[in-house]
C-alpha cells in the first residue's frame, strides 16, 4: 500500500543548494521535506574549495564558520602559471563578502548543511531516492515519488537533484547545448601541502612539461584540507577541441608528474579513485520555474563559467527559491498573486547572474583557442594590478555598490551584458 506524505514544500537532493532552500524556507515557517538518495555521509566530486561569497552563504544559513568549530580557513589563491614565480592574491577586503576562504570535503560540508537544516525543523528523509514526479491537473506537479513507493506530496516542489536532475527531465527541462560544459576530475593526495593557507591555482594546464607540452583550456587545483591531505584536481571546457578526447586521469597523472617531489602528489600517497564529473554551466537547463517545480543549483546548470565554482551559486538560489515559495505560500497557492510570486524566481536568476553568466559564457569561447590562453597567461600573469582585476572577475567578488574602480567596471560589465 502507497503511503503519503503531505509537506508545504517536497525539496528533492540535500546538496548544498537543496539543504540551504529546506533551511531557508523552514525559517520562513514552511513545513519543509528534504529527501536524498544516499544516506549521509556520502562523497561528490567537487574541488571542496569555499570563497568569501560561499561562506557569507553559510553566515545567512546561521552556521559558526569559526575556525575553532572546525573549518579550514583559507587566505587567497596562490597563481602558478607563464614563466613567473608563483605569486599570492588575498581575497579583496570587501563590505558584502568576508575576507577568508574555506575547504571542507564534502562528504563533511553536505551533513553539516542537511543536519543544520533538520536542526531548524525540516524533516530530512535519508535513503530517499525519487523515480517520478505525480502530476495534476494541466502538467503541475503536485509532488514525487520514491523507489520504496511512497509517495510525497507539496503544492511546490524544488529539484536539487544534481546535474542529471532526472526530476527536471521527467517535466520535460532539457539541457541546452549552447551553454559551455565543462568536466572535472579530482583526488585526494596525503601532502604537507594540506596545512597551506592558500588555494593553489594552475591556470595553465600543461599536456606534459611545463612549456614543452600542449597548453590546454582549463585549469588545475590543489586545495588544502588541513587533515593532512589535499584535494588535487584539473577541470577543463568544451571549447577546447580536446574536450570528450582525453583521458583526464591520464592527464591528471601526467601533470602530477612534473610538480615538486616534497609535495608528494604520487600514487603512494593517494587516497581512494581518481573521480570525475560533469560542471553545468551558465544555467544550461531552462526553464528554472515551470509548472510548480523550481530548479536549483547543477540542476539548472547554475555552474560558474569563468572559475567552475557552484557550491556558492546553489547556496544564493537556494535562498531565492526559497523567497519566492515562501511569498507565493502566504498569498496562496492557486491563486494568481502565488503564481506571480514563483514567476519572480527565474527573474531573480536572471537579475543576479545572467550578465555575469553572459560574460563567463565569452570568457569560455575565447580561451578555447590555446593561443588565446597562451597570450593571456604570457602577458596578463606578470601585471599584479591587472591580476587583482581578473581574480575578482573569475570569482565574482565584488562590492554591491561603491567599492573601487574594479567593482565599478565588473558591475558594468555585467550590467550592460545581455542575459543568458
Amino acid at each position: 500500500m502507497t503511503s503519503q506524505i503531505e509537506s508545504d514544500v517536497v525539496v528533492v537532493g540535500a546538496g548544498p543548494g537543496g539543504s540551504a532552500a529546506a533551511t531557508h524556507l523552514a525559517r520562513r515557517g514552511l513545513h519543509v521535506t528534504l529527501l536524498e538518495k544516499a544516506t549521509f555521509p556520502r562523497d561528490k566530486v567537487c574541488g571542496d574549495g569555499l570563497t568569501p561569497r560561499a561562506v557569507k552563504q553559510l553566515i545567512r544559513l546561521g552556521i559558526d564558520v569559526s575556525e575553532e568549530a572546525g573549518w579550514k580557513h583559507t587566505e587567497g589563491l596562490r597563481i602558478h602559471g607563464g614563466r613567473i614565480a608563483p605569486f599570492v592574491l588575498p581575497w579583496p577586503e570587501l563590505a558584502d563578502y568576508p575576507n577568508f576562504g574555506m575547504v571542507c570535503r564534502r562528504t563533511i560540508l553536505d551533513e553539516r548543511l542537511a543536519r543544520h537544516a533538520e536542526s531548524q525543523g525540516v524533516t530530512l528523509v535519508e535513503g530517499a531516492n525519487v523515480t517520478e514526479p505525480i502530476l495534476g491537473p494541466r502538467g503541475r506537479i503536485r509532488g514525487v515519488r520514491t523507489s520504496d513507493d511512497r509517495v510525497y506530496c507539496a503544492p511546490v516542489v524544488v529539484a536539487a537533484d544534481g546535474n542529471s536532475s532526472r526530476l527536471g527531465l521527467a517535466m520535460g527541462l532539457h539541457k541546452r547545448d549552447d551553454r559551455p560544459m565543462g568536466v572535472a576530475v579530482r583526488a585526494y593526495y596525503r601532502s604537507p601541502l594540506s596545512e597551506a593557507p592558500h588555494l593553489e591555482s594552475w591556470l595553465e594546464l600543461w599536456d606534459g612539461a611545463a612549456h614543452q607540452s600542449d597548453l590546454l583550456p582549463g585549469y588545475g587545483w590543489a586545495f588544502p584540507e588541513g587533515d593532512g591531505t589535499v584535494n588535487i584536481g584539473l577541470g577543463m571546457l568544451n571549447s577546447s577541441a580536446a574536450f570528450g578526447h582525453t583521458d583526464y586521469r591520464s592527464l591528471m597523472k601526467r601533470w602530477l608528474f612534473h610538480m615538486p617531489a616534497e609535495w608528494t602528489l604520487d600514487e603512494e600517497h593517494r587516497e581512494g579513485p581518481i573521480r570525475g564529473a560533469a560542471l553545468p554551466m551558465a544555467f544550461n537547463r531552462q526553464p528554472h520555474y515551470l509548472n510548480g517545480l523550481l530548479l536549483v543549483g547543477d540542476s539548472g546548470g547554475m555552474v560558474n563559467p569563468f572559475n567552475g565554482e557552484g557550491i556558492d551559486y546553489a547556496l544564493e538560489a537556494g535562498e531565492m527559491a526559497a523567497d519566492a515559495i515562501a511569498e507565493a505560500h502566504y498569498r496562496g497557492h492557486g491563486t494568481p498573486a502565488a503564481e506571480k510570486a514563483l514567476q519572480g524566481y527565474p527573474r531573480a536568476l536572471q537579475q543576479h547572474f545572467g550578465g555575469y553568466y553572459r560574460l563567463g559564457t565569452i570568457f569560455v569561447r575565447l580561451i578555447g583557442d590555446p593561443r588565446v590562453m597562451k597570450i593571456c597567461t604570457t602577458y596578463g600573469l606578470p601585471r599584479r594590478r591587472l591580476m587583482r582585476f581578473v581574480n575578482k572577475l573569475l570569482a565574482n567578488l565584488t562590492d554591491s555598490k561603491g567599492g573601487d574602480l574594479d567593482d565599478r567596471i565588473i558591475r558594468t560589465l555585467t550590467r550592460i551584458a545581455p542575459s543568458v
